[in-house]
């Protein structure tokens, strides 16, 4: 069955320019080229991250490859890092390339399903009590 057109098989790449930051979450199911800086996760189908691109968070896609800066989780079924790759985080991954030259420091985990959420084993810690500080008034409580 043919796919709808404007489907995200024929729509071009979502592009975020070097001079853009982006506070939040991305999310697309078609490919994706950041040159710039994103402080949030990003979710897509493919994603190609530029040299002098930043990525705070978690990454979560089919195809990645990175030639610039990643601080945080890589999750994809194909990961290729460039010489000039710099990730602070773990890579779980089907497939992997390192260039020669590319800075990890992480775990590499192979698994056969990188971009399913897994479910943490690890109790959780009790959150400290917040307290209000002086002037501030506790919000009504219906009765």
């Amino acid at each position: 069955m043919p796919e709808a057109p404007g489907s995200s098989k024929d729509a071009p790449p979502s592009l975020i320019s070097a001079n853009l930051q982006i506070v939040g979450n991305l999310r697309s199911q078609g490919e994706v080229q950041i040159d710039g800086t994103v402080d949030g996760d990003v979710a897509a189908n493919a994603l190609t991250i530029g040299e002098r691109a930043t990525i705070n968070g978690e990454i979560v896609a089919d195809d990645v490859v990175v030639r610039g800066r990643v601080n945080g989780r890589i999750r994809a079924r194909k990961v290729q890092l460039a010489k000039s790759a710099h990730v602070v985080g773990d890579i779980w991954h089907e497939l992997l390339s390192i260039d020669s030259g590319a800075f990890v420091e992480g775990h590499c985990k192979r698994t056969d399903k990188p971009t399913e959420i897994v479910e943490a084993r690890i109790k959780s810690v009790p959150q400290p009590k917040r307290e209000m500080g002086s002037g501030a008034t506790p919000a009504a409580v219906p009765a």
